[in-house]
């Protein structure tokens, strides 16, 4: 349900923005002039009190909806018993709880462990480092029109240069980029084929073996599209048989975005690693890497 009482944006927003011009540093961007008071399932109630649709979901965090039940409900139940302990220090059993619905829940039947963070970007940061210890290689090839954050690793593997990328110096090395299999703008009909062909050239082609290939399985700033199956399919035999570790950046595509849990499902694709974060927290912090046990114990 729509419903204005003002114009957007309504006064109240108005002078919102004015103080946040006066103490709030410039680099949160605003893709909209409003300021939200309250908000319940997919519905925002704005300071001026209108009523507005959120069709960003907080950019794919709110999968479940906004002040989701359930979510609340164990919110309230955490908070009254323990906030932060650090799992290093002093150990607490959600922690592993969770942990362990991850193992079961990703793809792939293998043994798998995880690690939780608290961000997407943190859980692309670690999985890079992971596969960089488990391999003694420091390569990591990455794919055009990629997203996987804003941090120094996460941003040298993000596609756009603006507004992402430009005017903070030299980026992370040993960072190298594929063309991602996109059917609808390839040239020919054998994306699949001819993609892995120039990432097959490209990574045998490298001075060293890389450490990592990491994709999204639909890409998410790029377009929402979907990675070919065939082209996973070739590109996981080929990293297997190069002992590359592959990467999944799940954290915009999972947790039922495309109709299964993970992206993966539907692509008939078992990654080393798989990204999550985003969904995974329903508007909380939380990130998590989970894969393959001898490689994640790297």
């Amino acid at each position: 349900m729509i419903k204005l009482k003002t114009k957007i944006p309504g006064p109240n927003s108005i002078e919102l923005m004015r103080r946040r011009g006066e103490c709030v540093a410039k680099g949160p961007f605003h893709t909209t002039p409003i300021f939200v008071k309250s908000a319940k399932g997919s519905q925002l109630e704005d300071v001026d009190g209108n009523l507005l649709l959120d069709f960003a979901s907080g950019i794919g965090v709110l999968n479940v909806g906004h002040l989701n039940g359930r979510v609340v409900a164990k919110i309230h139940g955490q908070a009254d018993q323990l906030l932060h302990a650090s799992f290093n220090v002093t150990a607490y059993e959600v922690y592993i709880e969770l942990c362990e619905k991850l193992n079961r829940l990703t793809p792939g039947h293998f043994k798998k462990k995880s690690f939780l963070a608290n961000s997407g970007a943190e859980a692309v940061e670690n999985s890079i480092k992971i596969a960089r210890a488990y391999t003694g290689r420091n390569g990591v090839v990455c794919f055009e029109h990629a997203f996987h954050g804003r941090t120094f690793m996460a941003m040298s593997l993000t596609y756009k240069d603006k507004p992402y990328r430009a005017g903070f110096g030299t980026l992370n090395g040993d960072v190298y980029r594929a063309h991602f299999p996109d059917p609808y703008r390839w040239p020919t009909e054998n994306v699949s084929q001819e993609c892995f062909a120039e990432f097959k050239t490209l990574v045998l082609g490298l001075e060293a073996k890389p450490a990592a290939v990491i994709i999204e399985p639909v890409l998410g700033e790029g377009g929402f599209i979907p990675a070919p199956k065939e082209f996973l399919k070739l590109m996981q035999d080929f990293c297997t048989q190069q002992k590359i570790v592959t990467i999944a950046d799940e954290i915009q595509s999972g947790f039922g975005r495309t109709g299964t849990l993970y992206a993966c499902e539907q692509l008939d694709w078992t990654p080393d690693l798989i990204l999550s974060a985003k969904g995974l927290g329903g508007g909380l912090p939380i990130s998590a890497v989970t894969g393959r046990a001898e490689i994640m114990d790297a």
